[in-house]
C-alpha cells in the first residue's frame, strides 16, 4: 500500500508539473495572438496542474505515515 501510495504521489507531481507548462503555454500563445478563450483554458490548465502537485505531496506524506 505504501509503494502505491509513493508511486502515486509521483505520478500526481508530473502529471502536475505537466499541466502547469502547457497551461502556461497556452496563456502565452493566447496573449501572443490576442485569444482570450485560449487565456482562459490556459489559466484554468494551469490551477489543474497545482492542484494535482499539491495532491501528489499530500499522498507523499500519508506515504512516510503508514
Amino acid at each position: 500500500n505504501t509503494w502505491r501510495l509513493i508511486m502515486g504521489s509521483t505520478t500526481d507531481k508530473a502529471k502536475g508539473l505537466a499541466n502547469e507548462a502547457i497551461g502556461n503555454a497556452k496563456q502565452g500563445i493566447g496573449k501572443a495572438v490576442g485569444n482570450d478563450r485560449l487565456m482562459t483554458k490556459g489559466v484554468a490548465q494551469e490551477r489543474k496542474g497545482e492542484a494535482q502537485k499539491v495532491a501528489g505531496n499530500v499522498k507523499g506524506a500519508l506515504g512516510d505515515k503508514i
